[in-house]
C-alpha cells in the first residue's frame, strides 16, 4: 500500500494541492485568490508554496499586471501526481483497506 506524502498531508499544503488540482493543468491561482481560499496569512501561505515548490509539486510565476505584483502558482505535473497518490491512498484507509 501507498504511503501518505508527508509534503502534501499538512493542512494547509493539502488545501493549496486541492484547489490546484481541481483546475485543468496549466491553470494556475493567484496568491491572493489562494490567500482567500486557505484562509492562510500572507507569509504562511508563502512559505507552504515554497516548500511545494521545492519537491517540484508546483511552479511560481512573478509577473506584474501593470505595476502590481502578481504570483501565480500552478501544480506541476509531478505535483498532480503525487496529489492524486496522496488522495487514493486516503481513499484506501477510509475504504479499511490500510491500516
Amino acid at each position: 500500500m501507498a504511503e501518505l506524502d508527508d509534503i502534501i498531508h499538512q493542512p494547509l499544503r493539502l488545501k493549496i494541492m486541492a484547489a490546484l488540482n481541481a483546475l485543468p493543468a496549466e491553470v494556475g491561482l493567484e496568491f491572493a485568490r489562494l490567500k482567500k481560499l486557505t484562509g492562510a496569512t500572507d507569509g504562511n501561505l508563502g512559505a507552504h508554496i515554497e516548500t511545494l515548490a521545492k519537491a517540484g509539486y508546483v511552479s511560481v510565476d512573478k509577473a506584474f499586471v501593470g505595476k502590481k505584483p502578481q504570483t501565480t502558482v500552478t501544480a506541476t505535473a509531478a505535483g498532480r501526481g503525487a496529489f492524486t497518490r496522496h488522495v487514493a491512498t486516503l481513499q484506501e484507509i477510509i475504504a479499511g483497506k490500510q491500516v
